[in-house]
């Protein structure tokens, strides 16, 4: 009975497994045959195609996302380098500029210093300049520790800037020649004619929108030309004489060719002070 029974099971592997070969022999001589797979075989592709583009779909747009992302990320960084590339060469620039300007002060304050033979020169540096008075005065950083002393001429570049109107320890405040207060202590000068007459006056007034100093109280009506050159004379006692101040750019109110009032077109450029000499009459 036991034999029977084995040999059953063994007759029935047998015939699946003929039938199944032969099904797969006609299933691909059909495949072979025809332009286009058994409607079972496209609707399981069909399940297949659209399951890998359901799960492709947002697997492409998560890779998008994060190389979109890393691009952006890789430009806000080129940007921010470039951003602080162009602000040191700014400030490189800036910086070079600053020092060039003041290397060709420091040497025609040195030229100054030089041709300054009847005076002992004290380099400063201007250290106050407020809007306010920016005309007017300015603070610079050598005082009476330094020699400095009340009503000392102050020079810049080729000529009189102005004179020590204060004296402090360590710093002292110059009085301009462009100073317009009425209360100033004005500067004498003189100019000599091509005539070779002498005319003295006072340095009364400054024109901002010119950038040029008014002289008037003129002692004589000799009649001065343009580029004669305007010096210090001396009187009253506070101001030595001969320093350079400027030269003459135009007169006004002339009768009959002689001028009352004159514009000065100073030596310095007093709109950008920087460096100063204080000179002290040698003894």
């Amino acid at each position: 009975m036991q034999k029977f029974s084995f040999n059953r099971r063994l007759v029935i592997i047998i015939v699946c497994l003929i039938v199944s070969f032969a099904l797969m022999t006609v299933s691909v001589t059909i495949r072979n045959k025809k332009s286009t797979p058994p409607l079972i075989q496209q609707f399981g592709n069909d399940i297949v195609g659209l399951t890998d583009r359901v799960v492709a779909l947002p697997a492409n747009g998560l890779s998008g996302s994060v190389s979109a992302i890393s691009e952006l990320l890789n430009t806000y960084q080129e940007n921010q380098q470039l951003k602080k590339q162009v602000s040191e060469l700014a400030q490189t620039k800036v910086r070079d500029q600053t020092l060039a300007k003041e290397n060709k002060q420091l040497k025609q304050q040195i030229k100054l210093n030089d041709s300054l033979t009847d005076y002992t020169a004290i380099s400063a540096a201007v250290i106050t300049r407020t809007p306010s008075s920016w005309q007017n005065q300015v603070v610079i950083n050598k005082g009476s520790s330094a020699g400095v002393v009340k009503n000392m001429p102050v020079m810049s570049g080729s000529g009189l800037v102005g004179r020590v109107a204060e004296v402090n320890k360590t710093n002292s405040k110059v009085e301009l020649i462009t100073d317009n207060n009425d209360s100033a202590n004005r500067f004498a000068v003189s100019i000599t004619t091509k005539a070779g007459k002498t005319v003295n006056g006072v340095l009364s007034g400054y024109k901002s929108a010119t950038g040029q100093i008014v002289m008037d109280n003129l002692t004589t009506k000799s009649k001065i030309s343009k580029g004669d050159k305007v010096v210090t004379s001396g009187l009253g006692g506070v101001t030595p004489k001969g320093l350079f101040v400027g030269t003459v750019a135009k007169s006004v109110g002339s009768d009959y060719g002689l001028s009352t009032k004159l514009y000065i077109t100073p030596a310095t450029d007093l709109s950008d002070l920087n460096i100063v000499t204080v000179a002290v009459t040698k003894q």
